[in-house]
């Protein structure tokens, strides 16, 4: 009875805060305590104790950080920046921050898409490039690298291969994300960003490169454009012969503010991929230290935290621990693990791990998972690295949701009118995920590696 009230709970969360304004995560947060204490008899305090301090930490502390960053001119600087980079290509900004999320993650940033979702999500609006794009490009760029050996991911997976007697490739386990995100990433382009190749590089704020431009000449600015964000902007004009001139406004350039700005995002993501410093402790630090520097300059930086994002998925990760504490999801595990046919029992293990992954910790999940299939692994009746390739990404790939660290900081960050309907477009997404990648994993590689 406790299982079946927590999952028609867990469903009703889900409902309400679709159809309605509210925040889940503060239903979240109640339904934790009303099953949690009263339907299956767990002490408060051990609720309490659920929250997600470390969660509360991250998300707070990058979004504060990046609120000062934004705040301050240095975002606007980095998108100079990128835009000068790749030369004005709409299209090839979007796969620019695809590799760039995949190689942060392969260094072993677990948060990449976290700390470049500040800076993307603006730099799309800027250029006319569909927000919800550009943030699926970016979780799928990490997500195809989050099996890196030297990631928290890859070495969790192989740890707990290798403690359980079963043969260990870190290099297939890594490739088989890597692969099917690269391809959920070509598919999305090819979807929603065909206009970028067409559109070259007409975007409402797309910085002139040096030199000509395809047949548009560049001219010489007789004052800079801006769009009032304190960022220069490109302005297309007719010269007197009746030829487009894209005209090249000046470069900004750092002051002191911006520079230890830059420098303490430089430590943030070195501190946590060289040193394993925690990244919500960093970015809380490094901010402290940038509003020291000038305690006047933002008084109110505070409120441009994402303080809905923070009980979102603070909410939902709570309420999930309820689910581990009062064996919800052991059950939901094990009543997967029964089925008869071995292949078949795979392809529900890997639709069980997506479903649970997209509303709980993807590390947790994979935590849960493998030792739940090892009796079906050690049986030799399905290929043993097709599986865990299978049940790893199947973990993984659903952090699109709006619910993981990945969605939640792309829906902060996303300069869009209406905030509810792009997170229904997320969990609409989502959805999608969730339906065809187990499948489409368990035929491509489960299927050919047990026969």
């Amino acid at each position: 009875m406790t299982y079946a009230i927590s999952v028609l709970v867990l469903a009703a969360i889900f409902t309400v805060a679709t159809v309605t304004p509210v925040n889940m995560g503060i239903l979240a947060f109640a339904a934790a305590f009303i099953v949690g204490a009263w339907v299956s008899d767990i002490p408060i305090e051990d609720v309490v104790d659920a929250f997600p301090a470390g969660t509360f930490l991250i998300v707070g502390g990058i979004t504060l950080l990046f609120a000062i960053a934004k705040a301050n001119g240095t975002l606007d600087y980095i998108m100079d920046r990128c835009l000068h980079l790749v030369r004005g290509r709409r299209w090839a900004i979007v796969w620019m921050l695809f590799a760039l999320s995949g190689l942060l993650m392969s260094m072993g940033a677990v948060l990449a898409v976290e700390m470049l979702a500040p800076i993307a999500m603006p730099l799309a609006a800027r250029n006319r490039i569909n927000p919800f794009l550009m943030g699926m490009m970016i979780t799928h760029g990490g997500l195809a690298c989050v099996f890196s050996p030297i990631n928290l991911y890859g070495a969790l997976v192989t740890g707990i291969m290798k403690s359980a007697g079963l043969p260990t490739n870190p290099g297939f386990i890594f490739l088989v994300p890597f692969v099917l995100n690269l391809a959920i990433g070509v598919v999305l382009f090819l979807v929603f960003g065909r206009d970028l190749i067409r559109g070259g590089r007409r975007g409402d704020d797309v910085t002139a490169p040096d030199g000509p431009i395809g047949g548009i000449g560049v001219g010489r600015p007789s004052s800079p454009a801006s769009d009032g964000s304190g960022v220069s902007t490109a302005v297309l004009s007719r010269s007197t012969t009746g030829t487009a001139v894209e005209t090249a406004p000046a470069r900004p350039r750092l002051d002191r503010y911006q520079g230890a700005t830059l420098t303490g995002i430089f430590f943030l993501a070195m501190g946590s991929v060289g040193f394993g410093i925690d990244i919500g402790v960093s970015a809380i630090c490094v901010s402290a230290a940038l509003l020291l520097m000038a305690p006047k300059s933002h008084p109110k930086i505070v409120e441009n935290v994402a303080w809905p994002a923070v009980v979102l998925v603070c909410g939902m990760l709570t309420y999930m621990a309820v689910l581990t504490q009062n064996g919800t999801l052991d059950f939901l595990g094990n009543t997967v693990s029964v089925a008869v046919a071995p292949l078949f029992t795979a392809l529900i293990l890997c639709y069980a791990v997506g479903i649970m992954s997209a509303f709980a910790s993807s590390t947790a999940t994979i935590g849960i998972a493998l030792p739940l299939a090892m009796p079906l692994l050690l049986g030799g009746e399905v290929g043993v690295l097709g599986f865990v390739a299978a049940i790893v990404f199947s973990a993984t790939v659903v952090d699109v949701s709006p619910f993981s660290l990945h969605g939640v900081m792309i829906l902060a960050n996303a300069e869009v009118e209406d905030k509810i309907r792009f997170q229904r477009k997320l969990l609409a997404y989502c959805g999608i995920v969730v339906l065809f990648a187990p499948l489409i994993v368990w035929a491509l590689v489960v299927v050919p590696t047990s026969v």
